[in-house]
């Protein structure tokens, strides 16, 4: 049976780490059951501190005896990670849970060994607070167990959506894995417009901020397709239309779909950079 809270070990101390150990420990996960290994003495110290865990600057010390292994490191970085972990990884047998965009679970299994249970997602920031959208797809020895305990870990963080094809993964890093970047670049843009129509900064963060949040909620909860909510909003030759009309002749839509396309587009490259020279050939 299946433990409450299997031993995690999350390679990788950077700021999606942090997010999901913070997640985690504010439901509940025990500091006993999480070990984090990171090479940055600093880093290693504030994540003791913050979250009571314990951190290593070995990789082997921090996954020693953990049933879940997380991978939050950089795709880049990936090889030179797994490669050294894989005799322990096949004596250890873990579910490996992966963080890492445009990597795939066939490299995973590459470097880390045949016949594991790989599960491959894409979480974002908000997961700190519980709030994260999180893409997962696993491969084929990922059973009914494996996947109860991955959406367990992620779903303590928010939303999990499980994707069938994982070529689709790439949409997903770009669509929700990058997304709260967009949200605070909306939120930056109308932050200096505010400022710049004369309204102070605490009044204009307070108002965006909710306007932002109460948008989201509302799209969530009410159903409706986003167009509809927006038409309700709109009023004909009101406020709201003068605005659209300026995104609109300013091509935001395209714009938007074109900077999904390149995050999908850059997930994709990540992947072909990182394959091994027999693999590519």
């Amino acid at each position: 049976m299946t433990p409450a809270f299997p031993a995690l070990a999350v390679i990788g101390g950077g700021h999606m780490a942090r997010s999901l150990v913070a997640g985690l420990r504010a439901r509940g996960w025990p500091a006993a059951s999480i070990a984090v290994s990171e090479p940055r003495a600093e880093a290693r110290a504030e994540l003791a501190r913050d979250f009571g865990i314990a951190t290593h600057a070995d990789n082997h010390a921090a996954v020693r005896g953990a049933s879940t292994w997380v991978l939050a490191v950089k795709p880049q970085s990936l090889p030179e990670v797994c490669l050294p972990l894989a005799a322990l990884a096949q004596q250890a047998r873990p579910l490996v849970v992966s963080i890492a965009a445009g990597v795939s679970t066939a490299m995973l299994a590459q470097w880390l060994g045949p016949g594991l249970a790989i599960v491959r997602c894409m979480p974002n920031l908000p997961a700190s607070i519980g709030c994260g959208a999180t893409g997962m797809v696993g491969n084929a020895h990922v059973d009914a167990a494996a996947a109860a305990q991955a959406g367990m870990l992620l779903g303590a963080l928010g939303t999990i959506a499980w994707v069938d094809d994982e070529s689709r993964m790439d949409a997903v890093t770009g669509v929700s894995g990058t997304g709260p970047a967009y949200l605070f670049l909306l939120a930056e843009a109308m932050q200096a417009a505010a400022l710049a129509e004369g309204l102070e900064p605490e009044t204009a963060r307070a108002l965006i901020a909710q306007t932002l949040l109460g948008a989201a909620r509302l799209l969530a909860e009410s159903g409706e397709p986003p167009a509809e909510l927006r038409r309700r909003v709109t009023s004909p030759g009101g406020t709201t239309e003068a605005a659209m009309q300026v995104f609109t002749d300013g091509g935001f839509v395209p714009l938007v779909g074109a900077a999904i396309a390149a995050a999908t587009r850059r997930g994709g490259e990540l992947a072909a950079a990182l394959q091994a020279p027999e693999a590519a050939a």
